[in-house]
């Protein structure tokens, strides 16, 4: 069997083919895994438990299936959905994880993280996450209308896109120097993260121990799919 891992799709009611692609991934592969892992991003925006967005309704309802189905499912929250909360998980049946949980499936340790707090060197984004996810912040969010509630992430998400265009690119990806220290802290071989949207493997050392970096790619251009089993790991694209 398989454990499919897969990170930053951004679901939004404005790209419907992405849905429909997640909806089909999820009737077909993923019936057909041992494990589902969702390191964060799912969505573009999560404004609370409560939005009654037809789309994500239609991700809850399709994840419920998934794991009545025997398939266990495993959320992360991202960048752009870390208001997913205790309502989200009884309704579909999945488990929220911590960032930088270590899961132990075929014979391995894996560490899984989203990714974000990697990138020590993007300043202003770490200071902006620091905010947004204070228990303070989050409980005056939660109270606010849901009209309100999208006007803020709709602001957000615009001062996201003027960060991204005037940000070198190498500042906004991972630090080595936060890569290793995940890796001596957590003492596994293996790290998969996404949030960085370059999928690929890289092998590194660390203090004379070889180990590997694994990063998912997005699913509006790549579609990315880890697969991990007892052969070991495959990054693949799905068809687009």
């Amino acid at each position: 069997m398989k454990t499919l891992l897969i990170s930053d799709l951004h679901l939004d009611a404005a790209h419907p083919a992405v849905v429909d692609q997640f909806l089909a991934f999820l009737e077909r592969e993923a019936r057909g895994s041992d494990g589902l892992y969702i390191l964060g991003d799912l969505f573009e925006a999560w404004l609370g438990d409560d939005d009654p967005d037809p789309a994500a309704r239609a991700v809850v309802a399709a994840l419920r299936r998934l794991v009545d189905s025997g398939v266990p499912c495993f959320v992360m929250h991202g960048n752009r959905d870390f208001l997913i909360g205790e309502r989200f998980c009884r309704e579909t049946g999945a488990t929220l994880l911590d960032d930088g949980t270590i899961a132990e499936r075929h014979g391995r340790r894996v560490l899984l993280m989203h990714g974000d707090t990697l990138c020590t060197d993007d300043v202003s984004y770490q200071r902006l996450r620091r905010i947004v996810r204070h228990p303070l912040v989050r409980w005056v969010f939660g109270r606010l209308g849901l009209a309100q509630r999208r006007a803020i992430a709709q602001r957000l998400r615009a001062g996201s896109r003027k960060h991204v265009g005037m940000t070198a690119p190498e500042i906004m990806d991972v630090n080595a120097a936060a890569v290793s220290e995940a890796f001596r802290s957590s003492g596994v071989d293996t790290l998969i993260h996404g949030h960085t949207h370059r999928p690929a493997v890289h092998e590194l050392l660390v203090d004379g121990r070889s180990v590997r970096r694994i990063v998912l790619g997005d699913w509006y251009t790549q579609g990315s799919v880890l697969e991990w089993s007892r052969e070991g790991f495959e990054l693949r694209s799905l068809p687009r």
